[in-house]
């Protein structure tokens, strides 16, 4: 399975991404983000976190109009895999690659610390590793977690199953506790809490592992 990790400047969890999924057995490239195209043969495309563009305008606004990005569209419309973590979500979102918006934290405070997480679904590459109702533990870091989508949209993210996760104790304000959504055709990933940050027992716990383990094993069978 082939899998390109999105730099962009203000990038930090861009190896920590590459690492996790190399761990699970990817092939791994690094692309940067005024690159046109992505590497042939790429099922996944992960966008990570950080702080793209220092935050500037709205958190991944300015990342959302790079070139690459236009690449991994044009990547999710042919129905391939995205991966994104925290500014990748925010990113994701500006891209219109998945519904609603990533707002200031309720508390208007940086937030830093593992968080136990409630999975949601198991039907999808990215969780069929864990069971429905399972509880994981994912450390945070944002400051624009807030989750809100319209009345309608959340509705269909309920009637859907595409709420992947929830918070278990909400840092942030998210409305329906979510920490991470799926697309319609569930290719799409975006959560806040950081998978990449828990595959290692001396980073705290592996629970992030099963989620890169499921993913890179559908995607080299399908």
């Amino acid at each position: 399975m082939k899998a390109a990790v999105i730099v962009f400047p203000g990038s930090n969890c861009d190896r920590d991404m590459a690492v996790a999924l190399r761990e699970a057995g990817a092939d791994v490239s690094m692309v940067w983000h005024k690159d046109a195209t992505l590497p042939d043969g790429v099922d996944l495309v992960a966008v990570p976190g950080g702080f793209s563009f220092g935050d500037y305008l709205r958190c991944g606004a300015i990342a959302a109009n790079s070139p690459i990005c236009r690449a991994i569209v044009a990547h999710a419309e042919r129905g391939g895999y995205v991966l994104g973590v925290c500014n990748g979500f925010q990113v994701l979102t500006e891209t219109g690659l998945l519904p609603g918006v990533l707002m200031r934290n309720a508390g208007l405070k940086f937030v830093c610390k593992s968080l136990g997480l409630r999975v949601e679904t198991a039907s999808s590459a990215f969780t069929e590793g864990y069971t429905y109702g399972q509880t994981v533990s994912f450390p945070v870091a944002h400051h624009d977690g807030n989750y809100f989508a319209d009345p309608d949209t959340l509705a269909k993210l309920r009637d859907e199953y595409r709420i992947a996760f929830r918070y278990e104790t909400n840092p942030n304000g998210s409305q329906d506790d979510i920490a991470g959504v799926l697309s319609e055709n569930r290719r799409v990933l975006g959560l806040m809490p950081h998978p990449e940050r828990a595959v290692d027992e001396t980073h705290g716990g592996t629970d992030g592992m099963a989620l890169f383990r499921s993913l890179v094993g559908a995607l080299a069978t399908a």
